[in-house]
């Protein structure tokens, strides 16, 4: 995942570069326009059209499904020759006649620099360093047949005698091996270290696009703000926390006979469009999605952290899934689809790892936890859709009394009534 995070840096970066070659050319042809004498500037301005194009050419195969790493080494090969050839071979535009040896003496090879920081944009350490060497070799080569044309001569300067030395320095046919050898290698130098910036520029990123996967996860289990939280934190639950907490617990009623008659595929179609359904709701509502158990889930409500609407975000989500389950539910498309039972309670919970140090999982335990197990259970007993505690309705009224006056006529009424596995009874409200 880290690494398609990447590759879609890597596409914007290509963009980028090309968007920045078209104002670099631009810059450029602006610089010959006013250093060369007219119509001199015709040549170059044909050689930035090239250089365009091959741009262009590199950003819309990189985009290409069939496009291969190997073609964007060929685009840089492209760039450095084309470069090469511009830089060295005479303008037959301009109005003097100078001989070929003379292109050195204006420090072109600056040129070269543009196209090695285009290269830094797209995170490929291997293409700075070939785009390095790919330069070193096209301007090598250039200098080689430069050497080898009539009236070039490269001896060494003789600098204890200004004479001399000026006499072979002034000569438009000498080519200074020298300054040719320092261009090369500072040119290597730079790109080697360059190279080794984008390497590093690139694992930083791809720490990012791991980090961000990490609170992608962390976002399908947890509200984005508490995603950002856990993403912060070394061992966010290595001590065991209790606090008070809402705990809802949904269920597909009678989910097992009615999967008998559907193949696995309707099956598991269903409960994915179920599963996905509460989620949404219980995030929407600021709820922390605990598990998926088989047909139904569990989510809490003020965990890891408490807050200040804990049980009233509860209970509104209470109504919203058995609300939004049954619209869904009634549609022509899924007629016949099982029941939803939701149960809600309020109380202390305890927070914190369970497992062993190769395999941990984050667990909210406690009686709060088993009551609305319980109470989601007794909707079969009760005939009703969802029960909520009185402890869960007296705290969302002690939170947002004005809140829960939007579902007050939806609240039949109170009684007591045993949980299987606990003594005693307990005070719970029907939903109509």
């Amino acid at each position: 995942m880290a690494e398609h995070s990447l590759k879609a840096e890597e596409t914007a970066a290509q963009l980028a570069a090309f968007r920045g070659r078209i104002i670099a050319l631009a810059f450029i042809a602006v610089l010959i326009t006013f250093l060369t004498t007219w119509p001199g500037p015709l040549f170059p301005y044909g050689l930035l059209l090239l250089f365009l194009v091959n741009g262009f050419a590199a950003y819309r195969i990189a985009l290409a499904p069939w496009g291969r790493p190997w073609h964007q080494y060929a685009f840089v090969s492209i760039d450095t020759a084309l470069l090469t050839f511009t830089l060295l071979y005479p303008n037959p535009l301009l109005p003097i006649d100078l001989p070929v040896q003379f292109n050195l003496r204006n420090g072109a090879f600056i040129y070269f620099f543009v196209i090695l920081a285009g290269l830094a944009y797209v995170y490929r350490p291997q293409l700075v360093l070939w785009g390095g060497v790919s330069a070193a070799v096209f301007w090598s080569i250039g200098i080689y047949l430069i050497m080898q044309q009539p009236g070039s001569f490269w001896q060494d300067l003789e600098y204890n005698d200004f004479n001399a030395f000026l006499k072979i320095y002034a000569s438009p046919t000498f080519v200074d091996i020298g300054v040719r050898v320092q261009e090369v290698v500072v040119f290597l130098i730079v790109s080697g270290l360059l190279a080794l910036t984008v390497s590093r520029a690139r694992a930083i990123a791809m720490r990012q696009a791991n980090l961000a996967q990490e609170r992608a996860n962390l976002a399908r289990y947890f509200p984005s703000q508490t995603a950002d939280l856990l993403a912060s934190q070394t061992d966010p639950f290595s001590t065991p926390r209790e606090h008070n907490a809402a705990v809802l617990f949904a269920d597909l009623v009678s989910f097992t006979a009615w999967s008998q008659k559907r193949s696995p595929t309707e099956t598991i179609a269903l409960l994915r469009d179920v599963h996905r359904l509460l989620a949404e709701i219980v995030f929407r509502n600021g709820g922390t999605l605990d598990k998926f158990v088989g047909d139904g889930l569990m989510a809490t409500f003020g965990t890891p952290r408490p807050g200040d609407r804990d049980a009233s975000s509860a209970l509104s989500t209470a109504f919203q899934l058995v609300d939004g389950y049954e619209a869904w539910s009634t549609t022509s498309k899924n007629r016949d689809m099982p029941k939803l039972s939701v149960g809600v309670h309020y109380g202390p919970i305890v927070m914190g790892d369970i497992g062993t140090d190769d395999r941990l999982e984050f667990a909210v335990l406690g009686d709060t936890v088993n009551v609305a197990s319980r109470l989601e259970s007794a909707t079969r007993e009760l005939g009703c859709r969802c029960l909520l505690s009185q402890e869960l309705v007296t705290a969302a009224e002690a939170e947002d009394i004005n809140g829960i006056e939007t579902y007050r006529d939806r609240l039949d009424k109170r009684t007591a009534i045993a949980l299987r596995g606990r003594s005693g009874e307990i005070s719970v409200v029907i939903v109509k």
